[in-house]
């Protein structure tokens, strides 16, 4: 839908162009269109069949259907009539923004091929496009396409945000909004704007996490552990050359709130006992409070917040490559290398060891009885039964040999997460790879929340600014561990590269808080979860008689709190206002004749985005008592409302005003309405025919009057003609607006 100045959607620059074609006469193709519908669905409105909607320059569209399209593909017959004969524009399938924004994205794209139906380019009649690119307008404006859609394609879901068929300036004039006009669509099993709400920016109940606080006080940190008990940070670091006066080296404990410094065990005991300042990796908790951790070499070692030095043992053989808590109270198990040992803290005497085909890193799932052992030098994957402590299967790692990431075990499921190079592999407890997750980072860290059943990855950008693919920035990305989809808006992390060291995390229960290291920048970054909102209670449609309090109420789940405003729409949805000063979860007002059949919906926005509710149509009837009924006061909390145009009814007289007010409507023929019509913004006619009315004319709505009963326009008197059935009356002005497609 965007393609360059020089380069139409169609055949590429150069191509011949044949003979004109020309949309057509929407009017008469139109009044065709509308003619088929049944008079038994003039009242109610087939919520299936026509909808139109109206420009903010009177231009008119039509869509042959608009709800419980078919997911999969759907042809929509697209009529439009009035706009003009000096820009082009696209009609297509895009993402509702709202008003005064781009739809967009849009089904369709750019097409170079000139036979897409997914969108339509429709010009100026001598366009230099005009051909086999793009359609010319026909007489006065008007077009007639047929688009083919699906729910889903090119960067749009319409499952998950709210969609319109719209039209829009071409690319010539992306900044004009003079040429938007939506009708809002849904696919089966949804309703346009149905109850839950509709994602103005992002779909709602949208997760994101956002950077709250940066600690810098643990030195350069290597490892991250989030105490399940004391509730304690724990961070296992090295010394940050930057700051040459303080040796940070050892296990610092934060205060999770705030980063405050708690305590800083920096001694441990090396090979001859004596004690020295040692970086750590944290192997996991002691009950309690306290953990347990490596240190270079080949040290093991204890502590706890308040601990002036750890509790350690030196172990024989050769470097420590990766450390977990063991099968028994007081034991842990350390990789040497491809030997793997169970060893007694308290001595550092080794249980029971194994030597494996080859490997460095290791996970243990406890709950399976399982260590899953990384070998990427080799590109395998090796499991251990821990009851036997020997090798029971040895898979593959596609690709083969790659950069070092991690291997993390999924307590929940079972499976073990494997980061190599900018990939992360599942496999699944029985071995299987069942899912690779490609990013665009290297694949750092991973940590998961039973609680929420999520799966935290960190990815580190490589550091090399000479690599036009380094941006210096790292990412995290939050996967659902049953299905593998993205859980939570992914969040660059600046600054976050891989030079310095590998990136960790620890994940809150619950996922609400997230800490993620990052080495380079001798730093502890605190990201606090936050939701978009997600609508829990929709306002409803309310009848009130003139004069009568109403109360329209709405709410909405979200993280942090959101401020919701409540806005009006005077011309069925086309386009919408605040409501001034309303700013609470219920709108009380008092109803007027003026306002019957002003929608009215809330908008719920915090930090991630806006949603909005479905719209509620009001419908006022006249006092008990009947008789004529003023204008108004306008809407709630302004005391007015739009400037609506004037219109003339079929037979009788004529209402309407600007501001609101009204006078009477004209009389009916062959007998009495109950009370004068009463409009929107614009003025109302009289109803025609024999019967008794039911307090109500021919709806008009701003702008001089443009839906009818099933949601289509009134284009001309013929069409209005087509709305009579027999001698008799046909009064529908109220269930029209009931049945006009929402926003």
């Amino acid at each position: 839908m965007t393609p360059t100045p020089d380069t139409a959607p169609g055949a590429p620059p150069g191509r011949r162009r044949p003979g004109r074609r020309t949309a057509g006469s929407a009017a008469a193709i139109a009044a065709l269109l509308l003619a088929g519908v049944p008079a038994s669905l003039a009242a109610g409105a087939d919520a299936g069949g026509p909808k139109t909607a109206t420009g903010p320059k009177g231009q008119k569209l039509t869509a042959s259907v608009t709800t419980a399209l078919d997911p999969a593909g759907q042809k929509v017959r697209m009529i439009g009539e009035g706009y003009g004969l000096t820009s082009g524009i696209y009609v297509a399938l895009c993402k509702d923004n709202g008003d005064n924004r781009t739809p967009s994205p849009c089904l369709g794209g750019a097409d170079m091929t000139g036979g897409s139906k997914t969108s339509q380019w429709i010009v100026p009649p001598g366009d230099p496009y005009e051909g086999d690119l793009a359609l010319a307008f026909g007489p006065g404006g008007s077009f007639d396409v047929e688009l083919d859609i699906t729910a889903k394609g090119d960067g749009l879901d319409c499952a998950e945000v709210a969609c319109a068929l719209v039209t829009r300036a071409d690319h010539r004039a992306a900044g004009d909004r003079t040429q938007d006009v939506r009708i809002p669509v849904a696919f089966a099993a949804r309703q346009p704007g149905e109850p839950g709400g509709e994602g103005v920016d992002v779909p709602a109940g949208t997760v994101a996490y956002k950077a709250a606080a940066d600690f810098t006080s643990a030195g350069k940190p290597l490892d991250l552990l989030l105490h399940p008990d004391s509730k304690k940070l724990y961070v296992g670091a090295d010394n940050l050359p930057d700051t040459a006066d303080v040796d940070e080296r050892g296990l610092h404990v934060l205060n999770p709130q705030d980063g405050t410094s708690e305590s800083w065990i920096s001694q441990a005991p090396g090979s001859t006992g004596a004690l020295r300042a040692s970086a750590a990796r944290i192997a996991g908790p002691l009950p309690g409070d306290g953990v347990v951790y490596t240190y270079p070499l080949r040290g093991v070692g204890s502590a706890k917040a308040g601990d002036k030095e750890a509790a350690g043992v030196w172990l024989a053989g050769s470097t420590i490559t990766d450390i977990a808590p063991g099968t028994a109270p007081g034991t842990v198990l350390v990789a040497q290398g491809a030997k793997l040992s169970e060893v007694e803290r308290a001595t550092g005497a080794a249980t029971r060891t194994l030597t494996l085909p080859g490997g460095t890193r290791f996970a243990v799932d406890p709950g399976r009885g399982v260590v899953w052992y990384g070998d990427f030098t080799a590109g395998k994957l090796h499991r251990v039964d821990l009851a036997a402590f020997a090798v029971t299967g040895t898979f593959d790692l596609p690709g083969g040999p790659g950069l070092a990431g991690f291997v993390e075990a999924d307590p929940a499921t079972g499976a073990v997460w494997v980061g190599v190079d900018r990939s992360v592999l599942v496999f699944d407890a029985a071995g299987k790879l069942v899912k690779t997750l490609v990013g665009g980072d290297l694949a750092r860290a991973a940590a998961f929340d039973r609680a929420t059943g999520r799966a935290f990855v960190v990815r580190q950008d490589g550091g090399d600014l000479s690599d036009p693919a380094d941006d210096n920035n790292g990412t995290l990305t939050v996967y659902d561990t049953t299905d593998f989809s993205v859980a939570a808006r992914e969040l660059s992390l600046p600054g976050n590269h891989s030079q310095a060291g590998a990136a960790s995390l620890a994940v809150e229960p619950g996922g609400a808080t997230v800490f993620v290291a990052s080495p380079a920048e001798g730093k502890v970054t605190k990201l606090v979860r936050q939701v978009s909102p997600l609508v829990t209670r929709a306002p409803t449609d309310l009848t009130a008689e003139d004069g009568e309090e109403v109360t329209l109420t709405a709410q909405a789940e979200a993280v942090p709190e959101p401020a919701v405003r409540w806005q009006v729409s005077a011309d069925g949805g086309q386009t919408w206002k605040d409501v001034e000063g309303a700013t609470g979860t219920a709108l009380a007002f008092t109803a007027r004749a003026a306002q019957d059949g002003h929608r009215y919906r809330a908008e719920f926005r915090n930090d991630v985005g806006a949603t909005r509710t479905a719209a509620a149509t009001l419908t006022v009837t006249a006092a008990t008592g009947g008789g004529e009924t003023d204008g108004g006061t306008g809407e709630p909390s302004t005391g007015s409302h739009s400037t609506g145009g004037d219109s003339t009814s079929a037979t009788g007289g004529t209402s309407g005003s600007e501001g609101g007010t009204e006078s009477a409507g004209g009389s009916s023929t062959g007998g009495s309405a109950d009370s004068g019509p009463t409009g929107t913004t614009g003025g109302a006619g009289a109803t025609v025919g024999g019967a008794t009315g039911d307090g109500s004319g021919t709806a008009a709505t701003s702008g001089g009057g443009s839906l009818a009963a099933t949601g289509t326009t009134v284009m001309s008197a013929t069409l209005a003609a087509l709305a009579l059935v027999g001698g008799g009356v046909l009064v529908h002005r109220r269930a029209r607006r009931r049945a006009e497609g929402s926003l």
